[in-house]
Order: C-alpha cells, then sequence, then structure tokens
C-alpha cells in the first residue's frame, strides 16, 4: 500500500497548481497519479495541427510562473514546454508516478482516508484526495451506425496520429467547435480534399493574435511588467460578463455585430453563409475566435454539409449522409470533444456509508464552490461543476479554487481532526444561488443546447458571473458551513 497525505489525481495545470500550492505550505508527502505516461495534462496531450490556446498567453499561464511568450496566443508546441519547465522546475517529476489509471476511489469510514485503486500501479491511500483530471480529458466518439466499419484511419482530435500522412487525401472533419476551428486550416491547404459535417455553426470573432518582438519578450521578463500586462488583459476580458448576464444590448453591438460583420466579410457565398450563420445569441454556445477558419472553409477543396446533409451511418467507403449522399475519404476526424459535463469525473466515487458519487449526481453535478461534496470528506474537486469560465483564463479560477483548499487543510490541521466535510446545507445554498443566478445569463437563455449544460438541462459547466467574485467566494473560508471529524 503506498501511503501519503495528499494524493493528486493528474498532472495538468490543476495537479501543478495544487502540487506548488502544497509544496509552499511546506506539505511534500503528496502522489501525483497520470493515467497517460507522460505528464502535462490538456496542453501535452493535444497536439493536433493548429492547436493553440484561446486565451491570452500572458493570462493563462500560472500566476507564479511568468514566462517570456512567443506571440500574445501561444501555440501548443509553446504551452507544452510551458508546461514541462513548471514541472521540472518544482521536482514534480518525481512526485508523480506515470501510466496510473485510477479506477475507483474510496472512502474508508473507519481509517478515514482514501483508498484508490489504478490500473498499473496498485492501490494508494491517501488522508486528502485532490480530483484534478480535468473537465476535458475524456473525449467523446459518437456512436454512428457502421462506425467501426470504416476501412480508412479514424482518430480523435485528443490523440492526433501524426504517423498518418493526410496530405492529399480525402479527409471528414466530424465537428464544428474550438478544435475543429483549429484543425480545418490547419489541413485545409494540404488535403485533396476536406469535408467538415457541422451539426451546429459558432459564432466566429478575429483572433487579435500578434507575435512578440525580441524586445518585447525581454520585457515579459520583467516581473512588475509582466503582472501589470496580465491585471491589464484580465480586467479587459472581465467586461464581457457584462453581455454574458447583464446586457443583452451589449452583447449584441460589442459581439454579435461584429461576428455578422466578419462572416459577412469573409464569406461572400449566400448559401455557405447562410449554413455558418448560428441561430442562437452569441455567447449561449463557446464563442471560436479564428482569423483563418472562415477563409478556408471558403477554398474550393472545402465542402460543409450542415445538419440537413447530416451523418445517416458509417460505411467502409466514408460517410452517407442524411440526404443520401456517399461521401468517400481517406481520413475521418472525430473533433467532437469531451464528456465534461455529466462526466466531470471520469472514474467511480464511494463516499461516506458507500454512497456512490453518480447517484449523489444523478440528477446533475453540484458541488460547494465547485469544489466540496457534502458525504465525501476530504476530496476536492478541481474545475468541478460551475467552475468554468467563457471570458477569462481557466487558471484564474483554479488558484482561486487553491485558495480555498489550502484554507481547508490548514483548518483541519488546526482542528486536530481527521476529516473536514461541507454541510449538505451549505452546497444546498451555494447551488441554489449559482442556478438562480445562472437564469440570468445567455448560457441559459441564449437559444442553443450546449455541452455547457447536463442531461438535465442545468447548466453546470460555467460560473454565473464574475470571475472575480468567485475568487471572493473562495478566498472567505466559512467554518460554520463544515463540519470535523
Amino acid at each position: 500500500m503506498n501511503a501519503y497525505q495528499v494524493v493528486i489525481i493528474g498532472s495538468g495545470f490543476g495537479g501543478q497548481c495544487a502540487a506548488i500550492r502544497l509544496l509552499e505550505q511546506g506539505i511534500h508527502d503528496f502522489r501525483i497519479l497520470e493515467r497517460r505516461a507522460f505528464m502535462g495534462g490538456t496542453w501535452c496531450q493535444n497536439s493536433y495541427p493548429g492547436a493553440a490556446v484561446d486565451v491570452q498567453s500572458p493570462l493563462y499561464s500560472i500566476s507564479s510562473e511568468p514566462y517570456r511568450w512567443s506571440q500574445m496566443f501561444a501555440e501548443q508546441s509553446e504551452l507544452e514546454r510551458y508546461t514541462n519547465e513548471v514541472i521540472d522546475k518544482h521536482g514534480l517529476r518525481d512526485k508523480t508516478t506515470t501510466g496510473a489509471n485510477v479506477e475507483q476511489v474510496r472512502w474508508d469510514d473507519a481509517r478515514k482516508v482514501w483508498i484508490i485503486e489504478t490500473t498499473g500501479s496498485g492501490t494508494f491511500e491517501a488522508q486528502i484526495l485532490i480530483n484534478a483530471s480535468g473537465p476535458l480529458s475524456t473525449p467523446v466518439i459518437p456512436n454512428f451506425p457502421g462506425r467501426d466499419t470504416f476501412a480508412g484511419k479514424s482518430f480523435h482530435t485528443n490523440a492526433w496520429d501524426h504517423a498518418y500522412d493526410y496530405r492529399g487525401k480525402r479527409v471528414a472533419i466530424i465537428g464544428s467547435g474550438a478544435s475543429a476551428a483549429q484543425v480545418i486550416p490547419a489541413i485545409a491547404d494540404k488535403v485533396g480534399a476536406l469535408h467538415v459535417f457541422q451539426r451546429t455553426p459558432h459564432w466566429v470573432l478575429p483572433r487579435p493574435d500578434r507575435k512578440f518582438s525580441p524586445f518585447e519578450r525581454r520585457l515579459l521578463g520583467i516581473r512588475p511588467l509582466y503582472k501589470a500586462l496580465r491585471w491589464a488583459i484580465y480586467w479587459g476580458l472581465e467586461t464581457r460578463v457584462v453581455g454574458f448576464k447583464y446586457s443583452k444590448r451589449a452583447l449584441n453591438l460589442f459581439a454579435q455585430r461584429v461576428a455578422e460583420k466578419n462572416l459577412e466579410k469573409q464569406v461572400p457565398d449566400p448559401v455557405l453563409r447562410r449554413k455558418l450563420t448560428p441561430d442562437f445569441t452569441i455567447g449561449c454556445k463557446r464563442i471560436i475566435l479564428s482569423s483563418t477558419l472562415y477563409p478556408a472553409l471558403v477554398r474550393p477543396n472545402v465542402t460543409v454539409h450542415d445538419k440537413t446533409q447530416g451523418i445517416a451511418r458509417i460505411n467502409e467507403r466514408g460517410i452517407l449522409t442524411q440526404d443520401g449522399q456517399q461521401v468517400d475519404v481517406d481520413l475521418i476526424v472525430w473533433s467532437t470533444g469531451y464528456d465534461a459535463t455529466d462526466g466531470v469525473i471520469s472514474y467511480p466515487v464511494i463516499g461516506k456509508g458507500g454512497t456512490p458519487l453518480a447517484e449523489v449526481w444523478k440528477e446533475y453535478p453540484r458541488a460547494y464552490l465547485g469544489t466540496a461534496i457534502p458525504g465525501f470528506p476530504n476530496l476536492f474537486v478541481v474545475t468541478g461543476p460551475n467552475t468554468g469560465i467563457g471570458h477569462t483564463s481557466a487558471i484564474f479560477v483554479i488558484e482561486s479554487q487553491m485558495n480555498y483548499i489550502v484554507d481547508s487543510l490548514k483548518r483541519l490541521a488546526k482542528s486536530g481532526a481527521k476529516s473536514i466535510e461541507v454541510t449538505p446545507e451549505a452546497e444546498a445554498a451555494y447551488t441554489g444561488m449559482i442556478h438562480s443566478e445562472m437564469e440570468k445569463t445567455v448560457w441559459k437563455s441564449g437559444g442553443c443546447t450546449s455541452w455547457y449544460q447536463s442531461k438535465s438541462g442545468h447548466v453546470i459547466a460555467m460560473f454565473p458571473g464574475f470571475s472575480f467574485t468567485y475568487r471572493r467566494l473562495a478566498s472567505r473560508f466559512q467554518p460554520q458551513h463544515h463540519v470535523f471529524a
């Protein structure tokens, strides 16, 4: 039995932030479990052509780990380098077990510890369990009829096969979200034919990217200037919440009209433009930032299939559409996203009294501050329900969660108890507030169905307000909301 004070599941930014904060608190008795053969999470796993961040890099970075970025919106390769530098700087490789796929975690009521069962690395035990596996880590591939009969090559963007040469080939991309919007421009001029199967179009805004000059990169190495740039970007992005929640007029004026003009300017063909025009309010689904997507879609070798030409079935040669068209392809790329709502945690979690988390979350996932769950002591979920953020850096929210987690550990140590648990009343009040506020947002009333929503219809991916509001809530530990045992 491998016993630790803390076990962290996942080695992406969430796991790294947790480990760094533990080290700062003088807690060295912890282990990171990573199911893959390498560390780093999203930006080490997702290496598909065109992969890049959609939040400005000086803000989309760990606050204590500044970096001399080469451009405003970093590409995957640079994010991977940054991730690995953070890991090595803090000696996290020596504290990580890779190839440790968690099969189940179970709370031992008598001993007040978590038992973590893995495939390939045995069983671990921990007083504190931090789940940092991330909401965008379990890829989804729709089970279309005949999917397994396709004779060509197929893979998800999450597991891009770089050994396959797609140049000159006939390629189908299934999906039209954020990853598809990056892959399409990256490969459109290299393939023989590209078929984009789009269930729902997305609103697209120009991407305000730019390369940093050598002088500007030197300035990024000056910590006060880096911090000032971070906060300037932060407050600029925070204004978006006004449109998402408080003013549809502002959303229309400063976002939707810009997106409509962008579409009209870059897609002159009225038939294609109709296919690419969403029927919902901008922001209801994730907004795509791209200055290259529309130019790629108007290329003569690219065909956009909308929902009227959707996939009826997949056969040996390719795709049969609902209007009877046979589309022969050599490669199918699944750009179909992740189980990011009802699958917040991908493995079974068994809490007090043998209660499965899946049962507690049967209607929809819910947690106090998106982090703690009644009946599951000493368990903290990073990027849990309603911690997603559609307008700024997810790392800002992760670091806010760490404030609450660290405060909880301090209180636990000071109390002399073995476990800390949020009360059902506190969680119910918090969740009630979240979904009451959610009614005011475009994610609830924008006229779309998105991955932000659970099967129940509750919007459980997003926090319904300013990110500084979440940080304030997470930074004020409420002893009366917790019990110690």
